[in-house]
C-alpha cells in the first residue's frame, strides 16, 4: 500500500472571486479541509461569502467540525465530502454513491448554534458495522443485499449497500438518492475528483489512491445585515420551534440539529464518555498491543 504523506500542504490550484480549488496532494484530509475552511473563513470576511473545494484528498473526518468552525467565528458554514461508494441509488442493486454528509452550522446566540450533520444514506456505514458486532438486527429499510432485496441482517448488508435517505422509492428514497448526488457535484465534479463509482474502498489503498473531493463555504451574514442581527433572528425561529405542542407520546420538547450533541458533550465532559462492553474490550486490546495506558475505570 502507498505510504500517505500527511505533511503534504495543499496547494492552490486555481482561484478566483470568492471560490478556490486546492489540491491536497493525496494528505491528510483533516490538514486540507482545515486549510480549505479556514480559507472559505477568512474569504468571506472580504466578499461576503466564499467558497473552498479540495481534490486528491482523503477522509476528513466529522464533516460537522468545518461547519462548526465558521460558526464558531460567527458565519454560517458548510461542509460536504464524497465517499467511496456503498450506497445503492433508487432502483439500482449495486453500490455506486458514497453516504456523502451534508453538514451546516450557524451561530444562535443564546442557543449557541444550530448544527446539522448528517449522511445521505438511510445510516452510516459505521451502523452496520456496529450491529454486526453487537449480534443486532438492522431497522427495514436501511440496506440491501448483494441481489437488490431488502435485509435486516447486518452482514448481507455490508455485503451489498446501503439505501439512500428515504429508503425504497415509495417511501422517497429518491430525496436522498438526489442529495447524494448533490454531493458528489459539488465536491467530485467540480473539485475534478475521481467519480464516484469509481472511487476506491476506505482502507484499500492498494488498489489506488481514494481521491476524494470536499467543499466548504462560509457565509457572512453582517455582509448583508447589521452585527448581531442575524443572532437574534436565529434565536426567535429556534424558541419558536421548541415552544411547539408535542404529541402525546413525545420524549420531551421539540429539539433543534445539534442540541443532543451539545448535551452529550457536556455530560461527557463532566461524567468521562461511557462505552458499551464491546468497545471497551477492543481498547484494552489496542493499548496491551501497543503498550498504551487506559483510564483506571471506564463507564460500560
Amino acid at each position: 500500500a502507498e505510504v500517505m504523506d500527511v505533511s503534504a500542504r495543499p496547494e492552490v490550484v486555481r482561484s478566483r472571486a470568492a471560490i478556490a480549488l486546492f489540491d491536497a496532494n493525496y494528505g491528510w484530509g483533516h490538514h486540507a479541509s482545515r486549510i480549505a475552511m479556514d480559507a472559505a473563513i477568512a474569504g468571506a470576511r472580504d466578499a461576503g461569502s466564499f467558497t473552498a473545494v479540495v481534490r486528491n484528498s482523503n477522509h476528513y473526518g466529522i464533516a460537522g467540525w468545518y461547519s462548526m468552525r465558521a460558526a464558531r467565528a460567527g458565519l454560517i458554514g458548510l461542509s460536504f465530502t464524497n465517499t467511496s461508494p456503498v450506497v445503492a441509488p433508487t432502483r439500482a442493486r449495486q453500490a455506486l454513491i458514497g453516504t456523502n454528509p451534508i453538514a451546516m452550522a450557524a451561530p444562535a446566540g443564546k442557543h449557541g448554534m444550530f448544527s446539522l450533520d448528517m449522511a445521505t444514506s438511510t445510516v452510516p456505514g459505521g451502523r452496520l458495522e456496529v450491529a454486526e458486532r453487537r449480534g443486532e438486527t438492522l431497522q427495514p429499510g436501511w440496506a440491501l443485499d448483494t441481489s437488490g432485496r431488502p435485509t435486516t441482517d447486518p452482514r448481507a448488508g455490508r455485503a451489498g449497500a446501503l439505501q439512500p435517505l428515504g429508503g425504497i422509492e415509495e417511501t422517497g428514497g429518491y430525496k436522498g438518492y438526489g442529495l447524494s448526488l448533490m454531493v458528489d457535484i459539488l465536491t467530485g465534479v467540480l473539485g475534478g475528483s475521481t467519480p464516484a463509482a469509481q472511487i476506491v474502498p476506505l482502507f484499500s489503498a492498494d488498489r489506488g489512491k481514494h481521491d476524494l473531493g470536499q467543499a466548504f463555504m462560509a457565509i457572512d451574514p453582517a455582509a448583508i445585515d447589521e452585527p448581531g442581527a442575524f443572532e437574534a433572528r436565529m434565536e426567535q425561529e429556534l424558541d419558536l420551534l421548541i415552544a411547539a405542542p408535542t404529541i402525546a407520546d413525545a420524549p420531551g420538547r421539540v429539539l433543534f440539529a445539534g442540541e443532543p450533541e451539545t448535551t452529550a458533550e457536556r455530560r461527557s465532559a463532566e461524567r468521562g464518555v461511557v462505552i458499551d462492553e464491546k468497545h471497551h474490550e477492543a481498547l484494552l486490546s489496542f493499548a496491551d498491543r501497543f503498550g498504551l495506558p487506559l483510564p483506571e475505570s471506564t463507564a460500560l
